[in-house]
């Protein structure tokens, strides 16, 4: 059981982060910024250099060791709040106590995946973005 209600609580908080962080049909930020499935699969067609290249892969390795100490730190922190919230009566100061950290760690995870994009984006040439931004786009 409490597996269940922990994968519950972890699909609950993931799902709603995923549907907030879909991005409108219209959206500015989006189209500013390049994920790096989008660079690599681009690559040739953008005329990635070896160093940016190496960038690229010396900052997805930073970011992913990071990101792996997160998500411990998230799956902690929704361990304590399944815990809490199993007791009879809830303690309620407690149980938003414990979300907050809970909430903390998703926006830490967020943070980070924003702040690789603005490092993808700024180790490009704005003829790369431009041309990233064509094949966003379809064309």
């Amino acid at each position: 059981m409490h597996r269940k209600c922990f994968a519950l609580i972890i699909f609950l908080l993931l799902t709603a982060g995923w549907t907030c962080a879909q991005q409108p049909a219209n959206d500015p930020i989006g189209e500013a910024l390049f994920p790096p499935e989008l660079v690599m699969q681009h690559q040739q067609a953008i005329g990635l250099t070896d160093p940016q290249k190496e960038f690229l892969k010396t900052e997805l390795r930073k970011m992913q060791l990071r990101f792996t100490e997160l998500q411990w730190q998230l799956s902690d922190e929704l361990e304590k709040m399944v815990a809490l919230v199993k007791q009879e009566t809830l303690d309620e100061p407690a149980v938003l106590a414990q979300l907050d950290k809970v909430l903390n760690a998703e926006r830490e995870i967020k943070r980070l995946q924003f702040s690789l994009l603005i490092h993808i984006r700024n180790n490009l040439t704005p003829e790369q973005r431009a041309r990233l931004s064509e094949l966003k786009r379809g064309k």
